[in-house]
């Protein structure tokens, strides 16, 4: 990877700032279906961003940056510096108030809406991994909008919170991804991600060293 990409003509590369919030939220809801649009999915156009961009956002601030061009932001990468603390602070800061706006979800979950079906995240603690927070303990996302792909703008973002991270002394990160979203997985791979296990149907586990 070069060691300072940069974004493509037309497009600048910043440091998260609050104002930026409905923006990402709206970023995190047109690329929540395996990278397409997720707006015609749910009912709340806010429960993708209460799950995988305002926890980062809100609680690691310096660890986000967006993309820009001319319409406006139109790409984020979000980071957690340290997985286990961050899944701590979300159960002591970012869910307690959610849970008060959404009741979880009862009775025969083959009955479920998709809103509710990622309501019930809110009360699913995530997963300790200490093996594989041993040696990747940061994690991040990214998303991009149509118009930003293909430009280099994701090689951009991913440099600058590597870069972020490695500021912080994290010796590696990871992510998650869809096994059926082919174009991310080869995408991340040439960034030096390494498959590091699959939990079927739902997601393949990437890390790289920093």
């Amino acid at each position: 990877m070069d060691a300072k990409p940069q974004p493509a003509p037309g497009f600048s590369l910043r440091s998260y700032h609050p104002e930026d919030l409905g923006a990402v939220y709206r970023i995190c809801l047109e690329t929540g279906d395996t990278g397409e649009d997720a707006t015609h999915l749910y009912r709340d156009p806010e429960l993708l961003g209460h799950l995988y961009a305002g926890p980062y956002v809100t609680l690691e601030p310096e660890l986000a940056f967006v993309l820009e061009d001319a319409a406006g932001v139109c790409g984020y990468v979000l980071g957690a510096r340290d997985s286990s603390a961050f899944y701590a602070r979300l159960e002591a800061e970012w869910f307690p108030p959610l849970r008060a706006r959404y009741p979880e979800p009862e009775g025969d979950p083959d009955t479920w809406t998709r809103d509710e079906h990622l309501i019930t995240h809110l009360y699913t603690a995530p997963p300790q991994d200490e093996a594989l927070f041993g040696r990747y303990p940061s994690h991040l996302h990214i998303d991009l909008l149509k118009r930003a792909q293909g430009r280099g703008n994701g090689r951009a973002l991913m440099a600058a919170l590597f870069a972020a991270l490695r500021a912080q002394g994290s010796p590696g990160v990871h992510l998650g991804t869809s096994p059926q979203n082919v174009r991310a997985e080869r995408f991340y791979r040439k960034l030096g991600f390494r498959e590091l296990k699959r939990e079927p149907p739902y997601t393949l586990v990437m890390g790289r060293g920093l």
